[in-house]
């Protein structure tokens, strides 16, 4: 299975390649009045309207920097009804991909509920790695309000 890597501050994380869409150079955004602290705004994707994720800003409470290697991942999501959707991440250091069989992820051995996306571990020549899982990046109220505004904006 391949795996698209990006790292927050030291830490590499990875997402399943089969739900990214496309990998995209920062664009210019649409923020959205009173969104969620992790919602870095909206932008056009080719007609469509889609909403961005600061996986920095979700993860550890500051924006991610503008760099050559932050891009935003364009990842497929489904919502609590099945409905396909675009969300896009925006991520740092997106630069490698690695390819691991699912059973090389084991559970991490810590109960986090607050960071219900944060999935299982596994070790590559490079260290560790957790798996990130896009449905669970969102809680269901924030879901909600994103798309809502999304289709508004």
């Amino acid at each position: 299975m391949l795996f698209l890597v990006f790292q927050l501050d030291a830490e590499r994380y990875a997402i399943d390649a089969a739900t990214v869409t496309a990998v995209l150079p920062q664009v210019e955004l649409r923020r959205l009045p009173q969104a969620h602290p992790a919602v870095a705004g909206v932008f056009d994707y080719r007609g469509e309207v889609v909403p961005l994720i600061d996986l920095c800003r979700l993860a550890l409470a500051r924006p991610a920097r503008a760099a050559m290697s932050t891009r935003i991942v364009l990842a497929d999501y489904r919502d609590r009804a099945g409905q396909a959707r675009r969300l896009g991440l925006l991520a740092e250091r997106v630069l490698d991909t690695v390819r691991l069989e699912p059973q090389a992820f084991a559970p991490s051995g810590v109960d986090q509920p607050q960071a219900r996306y944060l999935g299982p571990v596994a070790r590559d020549p490079h260290g560790l790695l957790q798996w990130i899982g896009v449905r669970e990046l969102l809680p269901d109220d924030v879901h909600d309000l994103l798309f809502q505004q999304a289709a508004q904006a």
